[in-house]
């Protein structure tokens, strides 16, 4: 997709609804900064107000990730083009994920590290060694759980049973045995439980 191209369209049609950046922004429930970047090509709306962004331009999403008007005569082309587009950018987004769930693994890991070492082998009072450990733990136990969250949304998981690719929930997530990125977890589709590994595309 052309983010260049799709902001001076956005900025053509708001001012063609007589929007400044400001109506536009109050009206969608977020900042007009936004608003700016998307005009300067920096960055794409988000797929949850696209709906309501177009509603308010008075386009379609098709029009909108075109950067253009499209025509009856090239719409089945530029609607595949665009949802191929959506596709690529969802597995590069959820790869930057997965890569910064391993970062968190490692922040948090290391934190919980250097607090009990410290706990054990400087002086200290009981109750300040107490509570760095405490505190490493719950610094621990949180990034683990968001890190995890991170892992069950991005991309799918696949089952070794039958192929089906799903997103599972974040208890079954969390709580299910796994080896790095593979769980045991139960397909949703076939009813069996297998060790089911992480994959970014559903091809």
């Amino acid at each position: 997709m052309d983010q260049i191209k799709i902001g001076k369209f956005i900025s053509k049609c708001r001012k063609e609804k007589n929007l400044t950046q400001m109506q536009l922004a109050e009206k969608l429930g977020i900042t007009d900064r936004a608003i700016s970047k998307w005009e300067t090509g920096k960055s794409l709306p988000d797929f949850s107000i696209m709906l309501e962004l177009c509603e308010m331009l008075g386009i379609t999403v098709n029009d909108l990730l075109s950067g253009e008007v499209v025509t009856m005569s090239n719409y089945n082309e530029k609607l595949e083009k665009n949802l191929i587009s959506m596709i690529k950018e969802k597995e590069r987004a959820d790869k930057r994920l997965l890569s910064m769930e391993i970062f968190i693994g490692v922040l948090v890991s290391a934190i919980l590290i250097s607090l009990m070492l410290t706990a054990a082998y400087v002086q200290m009072a009981d109750w300040l060694r107490v509570c760095l450990i405490v505190v490493g733990f719950v610094v621990f136990a949180i990034g683990i759980a968001y890190a995890v969250k991170i892992e069950q949304t991005a991309g799918y998981y696949e089952c070794a049973r039958c192929g089906h690719k799903h997103v599972p929930t974040f208890s079954n997530v969390m709580w299910s045995m796994h080896m790095g990125r593979t769980r045991f977890m139960k397909c949703p589709e076939c009813g069996k439980k297998s060790w089911q590994k992480k994959v970014i595309s559903k091809e």
